[in-house]
C-alpha cells in the first residue's frame, strides 16, 4: 500500500470513529455530560501525555505553553474545544444527535464565513450560493421548529473558531491538543471532586466496572482519531481530506435517525437537502479549485526545467 493509500485508510477510520462516537455517549446517558467531559478531559491528558512520553517529544509541550501569548492562544483553543465537547455529549443524552450532525456539516460552510470575516478571504459566486443556501436551511428549520438549531449552531461555530485558533500555533496537534487539555484538567479535577464529594450520591466512576471503564477509554477515544487525522493530512490532498470529513456527519446522522430513532419530519428533510446540496456545491468547486492549482504547479514545473 502506498503513502497515499495509507493517509486515506487512516482518514477514513478517523471519520469513522468520530462518526460512530454518539453510540459510545449513548452507553453513558445516565452521567451528567459536565461529569463526562471532565473524564474526557483528564483521560485524554494522560494518553496524549502518553504518546509524546513514547516519543520523547514532551520537551514540545514545555515549549508551546513556554509564553504568555502561547498560554493565552493554547487556553482559548482550549475554550471552544470543550464547549464543543460539552455540547455534543450534551446533544446526545437529549435527544438532539440529528442535530449535532447538521452542526458538523455546517462546519466547512461557518469556516468559509470565518475566513473572510477573520481575513478578508474573497468569497467566490459558488462559495456564497453555498453559504447562502445554509443559511436559509437554518432560518427554514427554525421557522418550521419554531426554534433555531441552537445545538448545531453552536457546534458549528465553536469547531470554527477552534480551528481559526489554531492557526496560530505553531506546534503540532498531538503537543497543542496535549496542551489544551493540561490547561482544562484543573477544572476537570474541581469538578470532580464536587461530583464525588458533594452532589446526589456521588459520581460514576468507581461505582461499577462497565461505566469506569467507559468513561477511562474516553482517552484514547479522543486521541486515536486525531493521531490517526494528523497522520491522513501529511499523506493526502486537502480536498480529499475535505470530501472524506463528511463520512463523519453523515455516520453521526445515520446514528440519530437509525440507530436511536430520532424524529426526522419534512422540515428536517428540507433544511438537510439545503445543507447537503451547498456542500456539492462547495466541494465542486474545491476540488475544481485544487485540480486548477495542481495544474499549475505541473506547468510552472515544466517550464523551470525546460529553462534549465
Amino acid at each position: 500500500m502506498n503513502e497515499a493509500a495509507k493517509g486515506v485508510a487512516a482518514m477514513v477510520a478517523a471519520c469513522t470513529i468520530w462518526g460512530l462516537s454518539p453510540l459510545y455517549y449513548k452507553m453513558l446517558a445516565h452521567i451528567p455530560p459536565i461529569e463526562i467531559l471532565a473524564h474526557r478531559t483528564l483521560w485524554s491528558m494522560l494518553f496524549f501525555a502518553g504518546v509524546l512520553l513514547l516519543q520523547s517529544r514532551l520537551g514540545e509541550l514545555r515549549r508551546a505553553l513556554g509564553g504568555v501569548r502561547a498560554a493565552v492562544i493554547i487556553g482559548f483553543a482550549a475554550l471552544m474545544i470543550s464547549t464543543n465537547w460539552f455540547i455534543f455529549i450534551m446533544s446526545i443524552q437529549i435527544g438532539k444527535a440529528t442535530e449535532a450532525s447538521m452542526g458538523y456539516y455546517l462546519f466547512p460552510l461557518v469556516a468559509v464565513v470565518i475566513g473572510m470575516v477573520a481575513f478578508g478571504e474573497k468569497l467566490g459566486r459558488a462559495q456564497a450560493v453555498a453559504v447562502a443556501l445554509a443559511a436559509m436551511a437554518v432560518a427554514l428549520l427554525t421557522y418550521g421548529l419554531g426554534v433555531a438549531p441552537w445545538i448545531a449552531l453552536i457546534l458549528s461555530i465553536s469547531f470554527g473558531m477552534y480551528g481559526l485558533v489554531k492557526k496560530y500555533i505553531s506546534v503540532g496537534p498531538v503537543v497543542s491538543v496535549t496542551g489544551e487539555v493540561l490547561l482544562l484538567s484543573p477544572i476537570a479535577l474541581l469538578v470532580l471532586w464536587f461530583v464525588h464529594t458533594g452532589g446526589d450520591g456521588g459520581g460514576a466512576f468507581g461505582t461499577s466496572v462497565s461505566d469506569s471503564a467507559l468513561l477511562a477509554f474516553s482517552g484514547p477515544l479522543t486521541g486515536t482519531p486525531l493521531i490517526l487525522f494528523s497522520y491522513a493530512t501529511r499523506r493526502v490532498r486537502m480536498a480529499t481530506v475535505g470530501l472524506v470529513q463528511y463520512l463523519n456527519p453523515t455516520l453521526q446522522f445515520f446514528c440519530a435517525v437509525i440507530v436511536f430513532g430520532e424524529p426526522f419530519g419534512t422540515w428536517h428533510a428540507a433544511a438537510f437537502a439545503l445543507i447537503w446540496t451547498a456542500l456539492a456545491i462547495y466541494s465542486f468547486t474545491a476540488l475544481r479549485a485544487e485540480r486548477a492549482a495542481r495544474r499549475a504547479r505541473v506547468s510552472s514545473s515544466a517550464v523551470a526545467t525546460g529553462v534549465r
